[in-house]
This record gives structure tokens, C-alpha cells and sequence, in this order.
């Protein structure tokens, strides 16, 4: 994760159940909940129009936040969970957990790709399949990476690119323990189909022979 951990500001949310919570949301206020860690469960209200801001800049789920609430030690948290009102999609809940920079978590982190400039296969008009636009990594939290890069150099028609064609960052590994695929050169749909019809061709030879 590149740069300072982002603050997230909260308060102490006093009394607890369904009454508590929307009476915060009366008040333009998310309710939620810290846990884990050495402390014990902390109840807390976040601002509204700060929480929908930090979720529409994507990635919410996978950064680590510096929460600072009044009277308590700031913590680094990340997201484990986002509840929202079935019919507007809006936040009516958030859990945070309490993490070390050294603890290790696992995050889906995206995928970029690149080179498409010199990637052979895409030349002749194949088209790239993306199996896995993101790949579940063991992470340290200090140091999440904001994305992995797979390059397409060199890639041709019919080839199928895995994570070992990834170079991870330093300290993270798949939480798969396979060499499995993240996307495929696929050829175009002519070229495909007049495969099918040289193919179809060379069985009926074959049979009348």
C-alpha cells in the first residue's frame, strides 16, 4: 500500500442494539464496531457523507485505516464488512478489525494488465480472457499492495497465463497453492470458427478414406 496509512475519524457510539443504531443513522451518522486485537469490542458512530466519500473511491475492503476516536488510542483497522439498505445500496453498518503493521491478512487484491502493445496474439486479433480480474493474497498489513501486474508481452494466441507469470510484491503469496490461471489468449471468433471447419473437414477425409 503506497504512501501514509489515511485517517478515519469516529465516535463513541453510547448504547447499543437496533434503537442506538438508528437513532445514529437520524442523526446522518453509519454505526459500527471495532474488534479484535488486544481490546475489547468499541462501538462507533462514523460520519455519513466521509464514509460514502471513502467508499466510492473503491478499495475500501482492502486499505488499512489509522481510526482515530476521541478518548482512545488511534488504531490501524481494515474493513471486514459493509452492510447496506437493500433497496438505496448505503452504508447502514461497518465492521473494523484491529491489525499490527506486521499482521498478515488475506485481501483480494486487483489485477493489471499491461503490454498489450506487444502481446502477439492480441496483433492477430485474439482477445484477452480474464479468469481472475483479482487474486486472494497473504498480505502484511503495513504493506498491502494497491495491485499486481501481469505483463502480456510476448503473450500469443492459445497461451494461458498463471500467477507464476506474476512477480508478487515482497511478503506476499497466493493463498492458492497451485500454479492457477488469471487469463487465457483466446482467439477471434473467425479465426476460431475456421478452425472448426478445417477441423470438421480433415474428420470427414478421414472417414471416407
Amino acid at each position: 500500500m503506497a504512501g501514509e496509512i489515511p485517517d478515519l475519524h469516529a465516535e463513541v457510539r453510547t448504547g447499543t442494539g437496533k434503537g442506538a443504531a438508528r437513532q445514529a443513522r437520524r442523526n446522518g451518522m453509519v454505526p459500527g464496531i471495532v474488534y479484535g486485537g488486544d481490546g475489547d469490542p468499541l462501538p462507533i458512530n462514523l460520519p455519513f457523507n466521509a464514509l460514502f466519500t471513502r467508499l466510492k473511491q473503491g478499495r475500501f475492503m482492502a486499505t488499512l485505516f489509522n481510526m482515530k476516536v476521541e478518548g482512545h488510542d488511534d488504531v490501524r483497522v481494515i474493513c471486514r464488512k459493509v452492510q447496506r439498505d437493500v433497496v438505496k445500496d448505503l452504508p447502514t453498518h461497518v465492521d473494523f478489525m484491529r491489525l499490527r503493521r506486521t499482521s498478515k491478512i488475506n485481501l483480494f487484491i486487483p489485477v493489471e494488465f499491461i503490454g498489450h502493445e506487444a502481446a502477439p496474439g492480441l496483433k492477430r486479433g485474439g482477445m484477452l480472457n480474464v479468469v481472475r480480474p483479482e487474486v486472494e493474497l497473504l498480505v502484511t498489513a503495513g504493506d498491502i499492495p494497491e495491485k499486481i501486474t501481469l505483463d502480456l508481452t510476448g503473450a500469443k494466441i492459445g497461451d494461458t497465463l498463471t500467477i507464476s507469470a506474476v512477480k508478487l510484491p515482497e511478503g506476499a503469496t497466493p493463498t492458492i497453492d497451485r500454479d492457477f490461471v488469471i487469463a487465457t489468449m483466446a482467439a477471434p471468433a473467425g479465426l476460431a470458427s475456421a478452425d472448426d471447419e478445417a477441423e470438421d473437414a480433415d474428420e470427414a477425409v478421414e472417414a471416407e478414406s
